[in-house]
């Protein structure tokens, strides 16, 4: 039961989060993942898209996959970095390559952690309760990259 006390607790602070995967199964998998976990959650399966869905959507989170067909995630990343009203987003890249291929690119780009897909659920979870933190009181919380 203490397994999915995260689905049960609808007081817990809610972040605003995309998901940017190619992989459709991926990417819907970790939105309903998030939604369970009663967070509201938009997600895009191409950089094209991702950029425009982040700008209409103003996430706390960017779940941002480095390996994306059209743009790589750490352009994506770069971008979203300069643009107004993102400076407090945390954009966290994942990734199917191995970690250490992609991390320094992805550090660099802006993003705050990698992780290797497919994220956990208990990571996932983690992940984003330091972001609602983050978000409820107004400052900034450290990410340890794992």
């Amino acid at each position: 039961m203490s397994n999915i006390a995260w689905i049960t607790t609808p007081e817990r602070p809610r972040s605003r989060v995309l998901v940017v995967d190619d992989n459709i199964d991926a990417v819907h998998s970790m939105a309903v993942l998030m939604k369970m976990m009663g967070h509201e959650v938009e997600f895009a399966i191409n950089g094209l898209a991702a950029l425009d869905i982040a700008k209409a959507f103003k996430p706390d989170v960017i779940l941002l996959d480095i390996g994306l067909p059209d743009f790589g995630g750490d352009q994506i990343a770069r971008q979203l970095k300069y643009e107004p009203g993102f400076e407090r987003t945390r954009i966290i890249a994942i990734t199917g390559l191995p970690i250490s291929e992609v991390r320094e690119r992805a550090l660099q780009a802006g993003c705050e952690a990698v992780y290797a897909k497919p994220l956990a659920p208990a990571a996932l979870e983690d992940l984003l309760e330091k972001s609602s933190e983050r978000v409820a009181s107004g400052g900034s919380s450290s990410l340890r990259n794992p």
